[in-house]
């Protein structure tokens, strides 16, 4: 997929633990784990905006749009 997501480096900066941010957020560890390893198809805007308010970051800082193979195209 050529989402990524960078919650593990917002973790990381923000010294907290994927427990503590589920908590925080209201969903579940294993839920977050989905996310945060890059195997959902989908997050609700709800989702988003608390993972960022928690984290205090924007969108941008937890998902970032990559190229797929070496021509740059995407999957459609």
């Amino acid at each position: 997929m050529p989402i990524a997501v960078d919650i593990d480096v917002m973790l990381a900066k923000r010294k907290m633990s994927v427990g503590e941010l589920a908590e925080r957020v209201g969903i579940t560890p294993a839920n977050l784990a989905v996310l945060k390893n890059g195997r959902a198809k989908a997050v609700r805007f709800s989702t988003l905006a608390a993972l960022c308010e928690v984290l205090e970051c924007q969108p941008g800082d937890l998902l970032r749009w990559e190229a797929d193979g070496a021509t740059g195209r995407t999957m459609h």
